[in-house]
């Protein structure tokens, strides 16, 4: 078939791309470029994402013509999108002011003239040189490149159709449609990304309609924030496949019906007469309008994070409640992916037991999470023991039933990206996590929340854009057990608090003070020679991770190394204080000694964390 064949010219193709003239423009200030592209920064995020500039790929175009290496954006991440509208681009500008705002961030960043970039349709590519750029309109002028590098997908449209084409358009190209070659310089990268983001909102982001939208309200609250979390959370499947659909049905009904509104406006503001036709548009058109704003408020529903699970509630409000069955007798459904033994076994000793059970009741087995909810009747329970559950869309049920998460057990999670909407990752007691290579941000919280008793091991991770970093919580109760903690060549960065935060009460110090009061003088002095033999304890072992550390620190022994320390310090002092506590008051009679909390140690390799950008510093305690 013609369609599938490809066409190609090229003249001269053993030339290369000249290289970009000086810089014409005037420069702006540091503070502002370093601000928008620090990101670019190789060790500005975590190992799985050691360059999150994505930002700064090259790629070549497909095909069998050697086209120059084009500069990649469009793997973005969330936050980088966001905090280049919110802080640079959009920050709180009006519907109306959209334009402007664009217009004066392309002026600071795009150079006028003389870069090269590749034009880029669904029929053909050809390579051209900006000789200026219109600001105004968001188009650069150009002309095509020498030598000329071309590629069709379809043989009938050839290089002649192109410049027939760029002679309607007056050499006039839309910014969105070029993508800017790479000559390994930093101005050009930052040109391409203020490309991406102007072709990513219009292609994404803003509704022809949005410019009549009341100006009251900062348009990228109301508008930007809840499209571009709809279009990540659709990008990583959070979103059911119906509603999907039905967003984008309700999209192009609400962009034909507008289309058709304006159309009708345009032709009775040109009718000066007083005919009946007039009149018979005027009604076509105020129902035009109502039935418009009935399809954008359906919108703004499934745009709001919230809503949109309501509105997808509704389209399954017609499923209908089993009830209770007809025996009445009420199940418990057991979902575990892989059944053992001690699996069982816990499950009969602490689930049930006589105690929890006192009368027969019937257990089904079910070995994934939507076969066990689809088998409830009203008043079942579900219990979801420790596995991997893969469920794809959503799960309805209309009757009410109970349902358990058992939290013991181990927890991987490697290559992951976690963008919180509200917590991040916590890390229960008894529980265990172990994530490596992967990036946690956007939590309204702590990014890790770690509880006592539990064992938490992180590596090569980026911690960032959080409330706090890491927050650890507290474990001086005589109840708790000291949590075991592993922290290596994480970064932790652009937290609005500290890195990492310790969790611990201000009434601690009075403990040990009104327990001092109630012993004798031989307790007193028993237990400032064991306060002496601890503080060697703890000497000896800050200076072990001391040496640990060496390898890793450098003769300039920087913040990051002070951050890690810092750390190490606080987190051993407080578990020799726990020790300390615990002896006192079982001398004093206050609680039971046991051997095996007093034997506790925390497990701590703190070594190689990167700390940037924190809003108040590395590491902090918060006393309550």
């Amino acid at each position: 078939m013609a369609d599938d064949l490809q066409a190609g010219v090229v003249l001269e193709p053993d030339a290369m791309v000249p290289p970009r003239p000086e810089l014409a423009a005037e420069e702006e200030p540091a503070s502002w470029k370093e601000g928008l592209f620090q990101d670019t920064d190789p060790c500005s995020d975590c190992g799985y994402h050691a360059n999150p500039g994505a930002t700064v790929k090259t790629l070549m175009p497909e095909g069998k013509i050697l086209f120059p290496q084009i500069i990649q954006t469009n793997e973005l991440l969330f936050y980088e999108r966001f905090r280049a509208y919110q802080d640079y681009i959009l920050a709180d500008c009006k519907a109306s002011e959209v334009k402007e705002f664009t217009v004066s961030f392309l002026e600071k960043v795009l150079e006028p003239s003389g870069w090269w970039a590749v034009w880029h349709t669904n029929v053909f590519e050809v390579l051209v040189e900006v000789t200026n750029v219109d600001f105004a309109a968001l188009k650069a002028v150009v002309k095509l490149a020498e030598p000329c590098i071309y590629e069709s997908k379809l043989s009938t449209f050839t290089l002649a159709n192109v410049k027939e084409l760029l002679d309607l358009k007056e050499f006039h190209l839309p910014l969105q449609e070029l993508w800017v070659v790479s000559d390994d310089s930093h101005e050009v990268h930052q040109m391409a990304l203020a490309i991406e983001h102007v072709r990513f909102f219009y292609k994404n982001i803003w509704r022809s309609w949005d410019e009549e939208e009341e100006d009251e309200y900062d348009y990228f609250v109301r508008c930007v924030e809840p499209r571009l979390r709809l279009y990540y959370d659709i990008l990583e499947d959070r979103v059911p496949s119906g509603l999907i659909v039905d967003y984008h049905n309700l999209l192009s009904q609400c962009e034909e019906s507008y289309r058709k509104f304006l159309n009708l406006r345009s032709s009775l503001s040109s009718c000066n007469s007083d005919s009946e036709q007039e009149n018979i548009s005027m009604v076509e058109g105020l129902n035009l309008y109502s039935e418009i704003e009935q399809l954008k408020q359906k919108l703004k529903l499934i745009e709001n994070p919230l809503l949109r699970y309501v509105f997808g509630y509704q389209k399954n409000s017609n499923i209908q409640a089993k009830g209770t069955r007809q025996n009445g007798q009420k199940v418990i459904h057991v979902v575990s992916s892989t059944m053992k033994t001690g699996l069982l076994r816990s499950l009969f000793r602490d689930r049930f037991c006589e105690e929890s059970c006192k009368e027969e009741t019937e257990i089904q087995f079910h070995s994934d999470l939507l076969s066990g909810i689809n088998a409830c009747y009203d008043g079942d329970t579900v219990i979801v023991c420790p596995g991997h559950y893969v469920v794809h869309g959503t799960c309805c049920i209309a009757d009410s039933i109970e349902l358990e998460v058992i939290h013991h057990g181990k927890t991987t999670l490697e290559n992951c990206v976690l963008q919180c909407e509200t917590t991040g990752v916590t890390v229960r007691t008894s529980a265990e996590l172990f994530m490596k290579n992967s990036d946690v941000y956007g939590a309204k919280g702590a990014g890790i929340e770690i509880y006592p008793g539990s064992k938490c091991t992180l590596t090569d991770n980026g911690i960032h854009h959080c409330k706090e970093g890491i927050l650890i919580k507290d474990f001086l109760d005589e109840h708790y057990d000291i949590p075991k903690i592993s922290m290596i060549n994480n970064v932790i960065h652009n937290n609005e608090g500290y890195g990492v935060v310790l969790v611990k009460p201000t009434i601690f110090c009075d403990l040990l003070e009104h327990a001092q009061d109630e012993t004798n003088d031989n307790t007193v002095q028993k237990n400032k020679e064991a306060d002496v033999t601890e503080g060697l304890d703890l000497e000896e072992m800050l200076q072990c991770v001391s040496n640990k550390m060496e390898p890793y620190a450098t003769a300039d022994f920087n913040e990051q190394a002070k951050g890690n320390c810092e750390i190490i310090n606080e987190l051993l002092a407080i578990s020799m204080q726990k020790g300390r506590m615990k002896k006192r008051l079982s001398e004093l009679g206050i609680v039971q000694a046991d051997d095996d909390l007093m034997s506790q140690e925390m497990f701590i390799e703190i070594v190689g964390n990167q700390f940037k950008w924190n809003g108040k510093g590395s590491f902090g305690t918060f006393l309550y």
